[in-house]
């Protein structure tokens, strides 16, 4: 059942949702007071010709007054990691940067806020930030970022755009930390789904799983409340319908534009309500010992770790099925949580996600080390997986069950 005692609800960021509404972004930048603006990106993005096109819009304004863009920095790595970021914020403060424009899937949209929040809080490195694991900061402790922020997402799963939470690798350490924070999230997000349509199909499908994952979790919350429930329920019903339309048809233009705004609604659902997290906190632990994609972790881990700890999922089956648009009807309990499972099952087998990590050649000697990551992954604070289950659910995982 929702939260009906007290709760906050932030959803600051303005959101610009339109086919072609990138052109907008120079106007948008100059009613925030902005004057030098630094594109964040990664070479992938580079290569596929994104970069260019929305470095080209500011072009259209030369001789004006308004904003310019003064720097291009594409060297983000995966995982947002510290590293690059630190390279990113020199390369800001060397060209007097005062905006940031974040063009990326999560790594990059992730990375702008690292950049953003040392920026402002004169750090020379973001570790810094999160020695301990997770920076937590709140409003009115937290004061307002006077660093006009635009953020395109190209992917429709991490909903980074608009959320106050950065999630930030940690090289030194292996592992990830978190930056929640106000002020942090863009003050606009544009999302245009003409950039999604040259996404190729399995990233399509891991960040749509992505971004299912987000609404499950925010479903599953113990601090659940009806505002974010509004946009969990949404995002899920959305991405369980168009989420198939995006894979197999990828200029589907209306599967792209309902998945850009599934994946923002399930995100924001998700920061509004943290707490557990069993799928995300096994997930970065596999993320961060083998790189792989967080998207590709999610998808795999979805179904497994709601299969290995049913004591956590059952009490939330109703609200899952109804999530997921299935009917409730005669059902409850553990068979009404094992058809949610198998609904995601069907998915992940349709959009052609792996269902484990046989791939990656992991090795049972690292099991143990592992279910240690998992343990100490800093989303274990909210809800310890107990030790068993972990041992199951990474079993499952590495495909040696």
């Amino acid at each position: 059942m929702s939260n009906t005692g007290y709760f906050s609800y932030q959803l600051r960021t303005e959101i610009h949702c339109a086919l072609g509404a990138i052109i907008r972004i120079p106007g948008l930048f100059d009613g925030l007071g902005a004057k030098r603006v630094l594109l964040l990106s990664d070479q992938g993005l580079v290569q596929a010709g994104i970069v260019d096109q929305l470095a080209s819009i500011f072009d259209l304004d030369v001789g004006s007054c308004g904003p310019i863009l003064a720097g291009v920095y594409t060297d983000i790595g995966p995982d947002a990691a510290c590293e690059t970021i630190n390279d990113a914020l020199l390369f800001a403060r060397t060209n007097a940067i005062d905006s940031i424009l974040a063009v990326g899937g999560g790594s990059v949209l992730d990375a702008a806020k690292g950049v953003k929040y040392a920026l402002h809080h004169n750090l020379i490195d973001v570790r810094d930030a999160i020695q301990s694991g997770i920076k937590l900061e709140s409003w009115p402790q937290a004061k307002p970022i006077p660093i006009p922020h635009i953020a395109v997402p190209t992917t429709a799963g991490t909903g980074a755009e608009a959320t106050g939470v950065a999630v930030l690798y940690n090289e030194k350490l292996g592992l990830k930390g978190n930056i929640l924070a106000p002020f942090i999230d863009a003050d606009m997000a544009v999302l245009d789904a003409n950039i999604t349509c040259g996404l190729p199909s399995h990233i399509t499908a891991a960040t749509g799983m992505d971004a299912l994952t987000h609404a499950i979790e925010a479903t599953t919350s113990p601090i659940a409340n009806h505002f974010s429930d509004a946009h969990a329920f949404m995002a899920a019903k959305l991405i369980m319908k168009r989420l198939p339309r995006a894979v197999h048809s990828g200029s589907d233009l209306e599967a792209r534009a309902d998945m850009l705004q599934a994946s923002t609604m399930a995100c924001n659902a998700l920061s509004n309500a943290l707490n557990a997290a069993p799928i995300h906190n096994c997930a970065h632990a596999f993320g961060s010992l083998y790189h792989i994609p967080h998207g590709d972790a999610n998808a795999a881990l979805l179904p497994i770790v709601m299969t290995e700890i049913p004591e956590f999922y059952v009490p939330q089956a109703e609200r899952l099925a109804l999530a997921l648009d299935i009917d409730t009807k005669g059902k409850e309990g553990d068979a009404l949580l094992t058809e949610v499972i198998e609904a995601i099952i069907r998915l992940q087998h349709d959009i052609g996600c792996a269902s484990d990590f046989a791939s990656h050649n992991i090795a049972v000697e690292d099991i143990d080390g592992i279910v240690a990551a998992i343990a100490a992954d800093p989303a274990a604070i909210f809800y310890p997986i107990p030790p068993g289950a972990i041992m199951r659910i990474v079993k499952s995982a590495i495909g040696k069950r």
